[in-house]
Formats: C-alpha cells, structure tokens, sequence
C-alpha cells in the first residue's frame, strides 16, 4: 500500500506544479507583445497541460481511486474530512478544466483577461493544495 501512496504523491505534485505553472506562463503570455513569444508560449503551454499536467492528474485519480479500493474506503467511508476533501477534488478539476479552456484561448488568439486577472488565478491552486493537504494529514473531523 505504501507504493501506491507514494505514487500517488509524485503524481499529484506533478499535477500540482503544472498548476502552478501554467497561470504563471498565462501572466507572461497575456504581457506579450511580439509573436516569437507569443507562439513561444502557445508551445509551452500546450506541453505543459497535455504532456504534464493531464498525466499526472489522471494517475493523481488512479493511484488515489486504487487505494481507497484497496483498503481507504474501508477505514474512512464515514469520516467528513473524507468527503470535503473529494468535493476539493472536484472543484480542482474544474479548475484544471478551466485552464485548458484559457489554454485555447491563447491558443486562438482570444485571451480576454489581462496579466493581472491571471496573476489572480494562479493563486486558487495553493489554496486547495493547503486544503487538501490538511485534509488529508491532520483529519480534522
């Protein structure tokens, strides 16, 4: 079980740098006024989120699925901190969701929002990250 604990870990730092990551290239790209960087940035966008990110969130969800299947679910079906960490889940996927949607945007030239309102969003990733982590830890009720 401890395998599948610590590939469930490495997976989700992975998710979680790409999250990091991504609105941080969103600020650089929104500030680019020449098109090497701009079509620069669409390239390192688009590895990142599907070569990087997509990956390790499924196998964040696979190696997380498999060991409430083995033996998680059994111990802690009941507990609350259990099903707030899941909604957690949830709402951390949409976000990652939401960022292949302003992924396309770039990507079609359409972005809307300035550096500014990404410098914003790159912040809702540690917010969950405290969350979850605590969560998952401490069990707090």
């Amino acid at each position: 079980m401890l395998w599948l604990k610590a590939l469930h870990l490495i997976f989700m730092v992975t998710w979680f740098a790409g999250l990091f990551y991504l609105p941080r290239l969103f600020v650089y790209h929104a500030m680019s006024t020449d098109i090497v960087s701009i079509e620069r940035f669409k390239v390192m966008e688009r590895k990142l989120y599907y070569g990087i990110m997509t990956p390790g969130m499924i196998l964040t969800f696979i190696f997380g699925i498999w060991m409430l299947a083995n033996y998680a679910w059994e111990i802690y079906h009941g507990s609350i901190w259990l099903h707030a960490k899941f909604c957690l889940l949830i709402l951390l996927l949409v976000y990652h969701i939401v960022c292949g949607h302003w992924l396309l945007l770039f990507k079609y030239d359409r972005n809307p929002h300035s550096h500014v309102y990404y410098r914003w969003m790159n912040e809702i990733p540690v917010l969950f990250l405290i969350a979850i982590v605590i969560l998952a830890v401490v069990k707090p009720f």
